[in-house]
């Protein structure tokens, strides 16, 4: 099955993962997947996260969720630049988010 938007099926399963307090959620594996993943582990939103090759060619990242207290790290989490509508902007003309405390 192709996906029209596999980032944000990506962040779909994080937010559903949250909602459910799984500790740790698999979607499949690409490039650009580990270098968002790459992010969120170094700004402390998920505590680890892995990649796993099969015989068959095909990967899968596993993603370990952080929670603190009990609750979820990440409280809302979403795409603004879609595939059915992009956003450009400028760098300097990015909104802060979360008052400054996102990414």
């Amino acid at each position: 099955m192709s996906l029209s938007d596999p980032l944000g099926d990506m962040l779909t399963r994080i937010r559903n993962a949250y909602g459910r307090k799984k500790s740790s959620v698999s979607t499949p594996a690409s490039r650009l997947r580990a270098r968002v993943l790459e992010v969120l582990k170094s700004e402390g939103y998920i505590r680890d996260y892995s990649q796993t090759d099969f015989e068959n060619g095909k990967s899968e990242i596993e993603i370990e969720l952080k929670y603190f207290d009990g609750a979820p790290v990440v409280r809302e989490i979403e795409r603004v630049s879609k595939p059915g509508r992009r956003v450009y902007v400028s760098a300097k003309s990015i909104p802060q988010v979360a008052n400054g405390l996102g990414i």
